[in-house]
């Protein structure tokens, strides 16, 4: 790894977490934490470009399928590859494909660019997520397998106590809100090999009043009937919340030419 690398370009694939959900802006568009990436990296680099291929809802095949090879083509400094998560919340899912389809991804990839980047994707507690957990935990360890193989670089966000706080997680459970995404870009942007802005990233917030019972269980009730409900529909019935959606930033071009 470069200490304070000079990179030109940077392409991101994957699912909603890439996108940005939930890091809303005024407009009603996404940041996240590769947009927040992006801006740091282009403030270093004039006429640095950027690609964002993610896409909120893609399933590791979809990945391959729809985002890979367009990646691949941009040959960029960087690429950024986190996928398969979705994949392990399924009702059924075939670890062995997850693994086979993201060393398809990790093997066309790493050729294609100067650095890899891959994910320990950050996870944090609750009874939901916990039935999922050791599917969660199986693809990480492909993910760190690949990683060594390709010469890839790992961020950790998996082991980050900060991204296990449920503070910084949207209503939804299950996207980050926008001080998690400053917090994973800034994790990215170290392991990059860039004097850290936030040495302290893994730290969580300060705590606060914790919320009474009927508070958490208010919150309990809205979170089931707005987002776990819908979720579990669209899990059985094979709908994805990214059906039909284009990429945000399809094209690699100069950062300055898109508002991000």
């Amino acid at each position: 790894m470069q200490t304070n690398p000079t990179h030109t370009s940077l392409v991101a694939v994957g699912d909603s977490f890439t996108e940005g959900m939930s890091d809303l802006l005024p407009d009603g568009s996404y940041r996240g934490w590769a947009d927040v990436l992006a801006g740091r990296m282009a403030a270093r680099t004039p006429g640095f470009r950027y690609a964002n291929l993610a896409v909120r809802g893609k399933l590791i095949q979809q990945i391959v399928e729809e985002q890979v090879d367009l990646a691949a083509a941009m040959r960029p400094d960087v690429i950024t590859l986190v996928g398969g998560l979705n994949d392990t919340l399924r009702p059924k899912c075939d670890m062995g494909r997850v693994r086979d389809l993201l060393t398809q991804a990790v093997e066309r990839l790493a050729p294609a660019c100067n650095q890899l980047v891959l994910m320990r994707s950050p996870g944090r507690q609750g009874p939901v997520l916990e039935r999922f957990r050791p599917r969660m935990e199986e693809l990480f360890a492909c993910v760190d397998e690949l990683a060594e193989r390709h010469g890839a670089l790992v961020v950790d966000l998996y082991g980050a106590p900060s991204l296990a706080d449920p503070r910084l997680w949207d209503v939804d459970r299950l996207h980050l809100t926008a001080e998690g995404h400053r917090r994973v870009a800034e994790a990215v942007w170290q392991t990059l090999g860039y004097e850290a802005e936030d040495t302290e990233w893994r730290t969580p917030p300060a705590p606060n009043g914790r919320p009474g019972w009927l508070a958490r269980r208010t919150a309990d009730v809205r979170f089931t009937r707005q987002h776990l409900l819908p979720w579990i529909g669209r899990r059985l019935t094979g709908r994805s919340s990214g059906d039909g959606r284009p990429a945000k930033r399809p094209e690699l071009l100069p950062y300055e030419e898109s508002a991000v």
